[in-house]
């Protein structure tokens, strides 16, 4: 209120009374003449108390765009203070009044001056609304120029308004002459600027800051600002129909003159280049043998081309999109081999070892080949649908490797390509996240493409390849679609017979592509795909594998891309142990293959400078070869150490030995884990201590310790993150060590899950964990009873070099792990009796 009071100064004492109507998104401004509509009960009851008045006036004020959206949602809701209108309003007359139907009725009202409210009061009787008020001073010449605004500057801005008012009628020739005329021939610069207001687009906001300006240089200036905005997207509105119109028209010329063209070509006999270009489309559709629908779409798209031209921007999409429907394979097939000698033949020549892997390629292959030759001797005997079901699941369920990195998994579909005759695609998905990467992009896009799926199709020539879905685990989801939801219907055989792709928009049949997929980490492939695959697990090599593949397969090949000859290089098998050793950490042989191309690499040197002789590498030259060792694989403990337990993980990479600590903490409070161990992993290590503390009187264990002293666990390597149930019995013996001062066999590692009633669960990844433990010189093992089973993939050479002991409760594990005295309970056997299963293989 003071505000508005120091805004006008000159305002009179007395206080005028009047009838209040509030409007909803509507502002009245002076000598400005309005229609409004009254309906709701107070506001006719207002109404029609004031058209009772000699003057029959009223004011009329705003609503607050917060306080009309309340009103909007509640038809019995009114206004019930002050600060739910604009303080500044506009006193009117009431100039005509009409009836409407509803109880409603029409009022034309013309404002007349602006004013403050001061008070708001309601009549007690009908509801009605009266408000106090000062009238605003009039912005006329005279005042502006008492308040210190030049004539020439008003004059000057009033032009400028009519000026601009010129400009846009210019830039619209149906603009209403009358309507310029009368804003041209105003000289009253506060009328033409509430008029240029109402003429302009607004909103409620936009036209209360005209109606609250307390001077007429600024409501001048206001005004004019908002006209030249207006002016400029006017101008722009019409530069961008101008062009589309001269575009249009440049087309149309281009068109005519087109065909004047060829009506000369054909008077002179000669053919035009795009008619011979025509022509050739429609040779390259007979000869293409398409099937009924994709013909009829070609033909369709080949006379829409013929119409506007392959020199426009919309004949090289059509060009480009016929070009596809042209080359796709729609009934190019290879004949399959389907010999299974000569199958293993190419696996064997191919992959060393995977004795499994290959005997369930072949079931597959097998399969395959029994199907396909019942579905052809059937295929006269049956009716339409059965047979298409029969053709449609030639195929059958979609193979997918899995395993860690650099184990063969892509090399594999490539052998069972090169085994079958057909021709081998790989589409990588890896850090695919957009569905139209598979589907397409429709070809209203500008750059619209195939996806991939149809561009290997393409690239392959035939409708039956091999194509590999490499890292299926690896597939993202955005805004943009689930990528993965896509490959439900691309591996589904029941429903791929028709995939659809965006851009060709036409049904391709993938019933016959051997799709197979690969992925590290099945954890991260969504259920309802994981359910259409056949997995195929692919371990990690041993290091006795590994340097028969590396003398096999990998220096020969390095030798040749080195552009040596056949025997340059010769790697002795220790030689290779040592690399294999030092210089790799993987489950594969993709880092070793590195580093024989590093050796390969340096002789090449050699050979390029003369020295042509055959070099066998030593172990001296390992290091300068290769650089310093990089791996310093952690050696088992030497002397039993209280608190210190060997155990063994599975990792991406294969299996790894780890060391779990445990130290007391005098006066500390129950459990601390570190070494980035994951949610499972903490838990398995609340079930140890638990497990030790409530049957801490069996192991001779003061109960004491627990109340008195915290224990700090920690899992090397502490930058590495680590989870999973597996360590559970390595973290039991840890702390049992720990709390009854015996040392853990330092030959002897274990792994397992435990729970609370002291069981040992079973576990996975038994085969790289062995290999782990065999890597490291360990010459105990203690696993689950229950994967026992599990040793089967265990190497025979590993086998019979490692005792294994098999426990089902975990006293079993603390008895065979830990190194008791002779006097000790359950003890026996010389301190270390095994009160499990014992497996000696060798």
């Amino acid at each position: 209120m003071n505000y508005l009071t120091n805004l006008f100064p000159g305002q009179p004492k007395a206080l005028e009374t009047r009838s209040l109507l509030p409007l909803r998104n509507i502002v009245l401004l002076p000598q400005i003449t309005l229609p409004v509509v009254a309906g709701r009960t107070r506001s006719l009851a207002t109404v029609e108390s004031a058209v009772l008045t000699a003057n029959k006036e009223l004011v009329i004020a705003t609503v607050k765009p917060e306080v009309a959206h309340r009103l909007d949602g509640d038809e019995k809701a009114e206004i019930e203070k002050l600060e739910d209108i604009y303080p500044i309003a506009t006193l009117a007359t009431i100039q005509r009044m009409v009836n409407l139907p509803m109880g409603a009725a029409q009022l034309i009202v013309q404002g007349l001056e602006r004013v403050r409210i001061e008070e708001l009061n309601i009549n007690a009787d009908d509801g009605t609304l009266t408000v106090q008020f000062y009238q605003l001073p009039k912005l006329t010449k005279k005042a502006a120029i008492a308040s210190g605004t030049s004539l020439a500057t008003l004059n000057a801005l009033t032009e400028a308004i009519q000026a601009l008012w010129q400009e846009i009628a210019d830039l619209h020739p149906d603009f209403p002459e009358e309507v310029l005329s009368v804003l041209l021939a105003s000289d009253n610069p506060e009328e033409l600027s509430y008029q240029t207001s109402m003429l302009l687009p607004h909103n409620v906001e936009q036209l209360q800051e005209v109606l609250e300006q307390e001077s007429l240089e600024k409501l001048l200036r206001l005004v004019l600002e908002k006209l030249s905005q207006e002016l400029e997207v006017q101008r722009l509105r019409g530069e961008i129909l101008g062009e589309t119109k001269k575009e249009l028209d440049q087309q149309q010329r281009e068109f005519l003159l087109r065909q004047q063209l060829k009506k000369i070509q054909e008077q002179l006999g000669e053919d035009e280049p795009e008619t011979q270009e025509i022509e050739d489309l429609r040779s390259q559709l007979a000869a293409a043998q398409l099937p009924a629908v994709a013909e009829k779409q070609a033909k369709r798209e080949l006379s829409r081309l013929e119409r506007v031209g392959s020199n426009s921007a919309e004949g090289g999409v059509i060009r480009t999109y016929l070009d596809w429907l042209l080359e796709m394979p729609w009934n190019k097939t290879v004949e399959d081999n389907l010999d299974l000698q000569n199958a293993r033949g190419v696996l064997d020549a191919d992959h060393h070892g995977l004795i499994k892997v290959k005997d369930r390629i072949i079931e597959h292959l097998a399969t395959f080949k029994l199907k396909k030759a019942f579905a052809a001797a059937s295929s006269q005997t049956k009716s339409e649908g059965i047979r298409t079901y029969q053709e449609n699941s030639t195929v059958g369920t979609v193979l997918c490797f899995v395993g860690p990195p650099g184990v063969g998994k892509t090399s594999l579909g490539r052998s069972i390509a090169r085994a079958l005759g057909r021709p081998f695609e790989r589409v990588s998905l890896g850090g695919l996240r957009d569905e139209a990467e598979l589907r397409g992009h429709r070809r209203t896009y500008i750059g619209a493409m195939p996806g991939r799926i149809i561009q290997a199709l393409h690239r392959s020539a035939v409708k039956n390849p091999v194509m590999m879905l490499d890292e299926l685990d690896k597939v993202g989801m955005d805004y943009r679609g689930d990528p993965a939801s896509a490959l439900l219907e691309i591996l589904d055989p029941q429903q791929n017979y028709c995939f659809r792709d965006l851009y060709i928009d036409l049904d391709f049949d993938l019933s016959q592509v051997f799709f197979i997929g690969t992925a590290n980490d099945l954890s991260k492939v969504p259920a309802p795909l994981l359910d259409r695959l056949e997995i195929i697990e692919l371990s990690g090599y041993s290091q006795q594998e590994k340097v028969a593949i590396a003398q096999k397969y990998l220096l020969p090949r390095q030798i040749i891309k080195a552009g040596l000859p056949e025997a340059a290089v010769q790697v002795p098998s220790t030689i290779l142990s040592q690399i294999i050793e030092y210089y790799t950490r993987e489950a594969g042989v993709r880092r070793l293959e590195q580093q024989l191309g590093n050796i390969c690499r340096k002789i090449a040197v050699r050979h390029a400078d003369g020295k042509t002789e055959p070099v066998t590498i030593h172990p001296e030259q390992l290091e300068d070869m290769l650089g310093p060792k990089i791996f310093l694989r952690e050696e088992s403990r030497k002397a039993p150490t209280p608190g210190v337990a060997t155990g063994l993980a599975w990792t991406l990479a294969g299996g790894e030995v780890l060391f779990v600590e445990a130290v007391q903490l005098p006066q500390g409070k129950a459990l601390i884990l570190t070494g980035q161990l994951g949610k499972v992993m903490e838990e398995s290590a609340q079930i140890a201590y638990s497990y030790i503390w409530a049957n801490a009187t069996t192991w001779k264990i003061d109960v004491s310790a627990f109340k008195n002293n915290g224990i700090h666990l920690h899992v090397p390597a502490g930058a590495v993150p680590k989870d999973g149930p597996s360590a559970g019995v390595t973290m039991v013996c840890a702390i049992a060590s720990l709390l009854t001062g015996r040392g853990v066999r330092t030959d002897t590692a274990m792994t397992g899950e435990i729970n609370l009633s002291g069981e040992v669960l079973p576990i996975g990844g038994v085969r790289e964990k062995v290999l782990a433990a065999h890597r490291m010189g360990i010459k105990r093992v203690l696993l689950p009873q229950q994967n026992e089973k599990d040793l089967i993939d265990v190497p025979e050479e590993v086998l019979s070099q490692i005792e294994f002991i098999f426990c089902k409760q975990i006293h079993q594990v603390l008895e065979n792990a830990l190194i008791f005295p002779d006097n000790f309970p359950n003890s026996g056997n010389g301190g270390n009796g095994h009160q499990a299963n014992t497996l000696k293989i060798g």
